[in-house]
């Protein structure tokens, strides 16, 4: 389908600047787009690309001042990032949506199915589970007895849900995620063996969560490990026994929480960040990449930053006499030896 400039712009509440008939049927990024697509521009960095940018329309923020005439007929949004996910989003359900039951798949007597569900090939759905509206789950996914499921779930091919789990609403688990595997709990004996420990709580994943391929979410040893409404997760994270993950939370790919960790709401957390055990971290805090957090974050009017992380401006600080420990070494080395000669002189 195409879409005029003033179509897009009647949607998105914003002002046309140019040719409102101008059309397009397709999305692309600003340094790459041709004619009948449309593009976006919302970081300064890529400001150059909109004077040569073969792209029909262009979403800009309405403070966008042009240094140069533009080719491009622009809509003048508030926010042209999030308008451009308004669109992905209205082109994302205009697609056509698998539905029906497919076989081979395996759903146990007594399990309710909505009128809206799909139920990919090889799909295991165990024994007393429950499963809200419009509920997806492509090839391979297995959901164990006694889970409840709410509405607009998505799975994706190969997700595993142990049983006894509880997923919210509007939640998306992408390929390889596992929610419930045992936490990682044995006992040291006398003898050096570990006897295991176990793990009879579950996993609560609340409303508004998505969580990115091969993530793996770990029950509880008693009670339950929670991921909070709106949180965000990657790919590649392990979340370990009783951690809670708070609201709005977003956590970029391999990081790591050990368990009984508490995390608030409305952190951002950058990618390969180590947390250690029985540790809290508090609302709003920002954690950049590769940092390890060995002790509970109070103060969240900082970014942190190092393993074992500190203060982003200490963490600079350091930096700087990190990278002049080679001279200093040497320097040292200098003044060791002419101390001796100086010893040696006055004896």
């Amino acid at each position: 389908m195409e879409f005029t400039a003033k179509m897009i712009a009647d949607y998105l509440h914003g002002e046309v600047e140019g040719d409102e008939n101008a059309s397009v049927s397709a999305l692309a990024k600003i340094e790459e787009a041709k004619s009948g697509e449309l593009s976006f521009l919302s970081n300064p960095k890529y400001t150059p690309y909109i004077y040569t940018t073969q792209a029909s329309i262009v979403l800009v923020n309405k403070d966008f001042k042009p240094e140069k005439p533009v080719k491009a007929t622009l809509i003048r949004v508030e926010n042209s990032y999030d308008c451009l996910a308004q669109l992905l989003t209205l082109y994302q359900q205009s697609k056509p949506q698998p539905q029906g039951v497919e076989q081979p798949s395996f759903v146990a007597e007594g399990v309710e199915l909505p009128e809206q569900v799909y139920i990919g090939a090889f799909t295991y759905i165990g024994k007393g589970v429950k499963i809200g509206k419009n509920f997806k789950a492509y090839p391979q996914v297995y959901v164990g007895k006694n889970v409840k499921i709410g509405d607009n779930v998505t799975l994706y091919p190969g997700v595993k849900i142990y049983s006894d789990c509880v997923l919210g609403n509007n939640i998306t688990l992408h390929s390889g995620v596992v929610v419930g595997g045992d936490g990682f709990g044995f006992a040291p004996e006398k003898d050096g063996t570990y006897t295991k420990i176990p793990q009879i709580g579950n996993v609560i994943i609340e409303d508004n969560v998505e969580v990115g391929a091969n993530t793996t979410i770990d029950r509880a040893t008693m009670g339950s490990t929670v991921i909070h409404k709106g949180a965000k997760l990657d790919n590649l994270i392990q979340v370990a026994h009783n951690c809670h993950v708070g609201s709005n939370t977003v956590m970029a790919a391999q990081c790591g929480i050990a368990g009984s960790t508490k995390i608030g709401a409305n952190c951002m957390i950058g990618g390969q960040v180590g947390f250690a055990g029985h540790i809290t971290v508090a609302d709003g805090a920002k954690i950049g990449a590769q940092s390890g957090i060995d002790a509970a974050i109070t103060d969240t009017s900082t970014y942190y930053l190092g393993a074992p992380a500190i203060p982003l401006k200490s963490f600079y600080k350091s930096h700087i006499i990190f990278k002049k420990l080679p001279d200093l070494d040497r320097q040292v080395y200098e003044l060791q030896k002419q101390i001796k000669e100086l010893q040696e002189k006055l004896k």
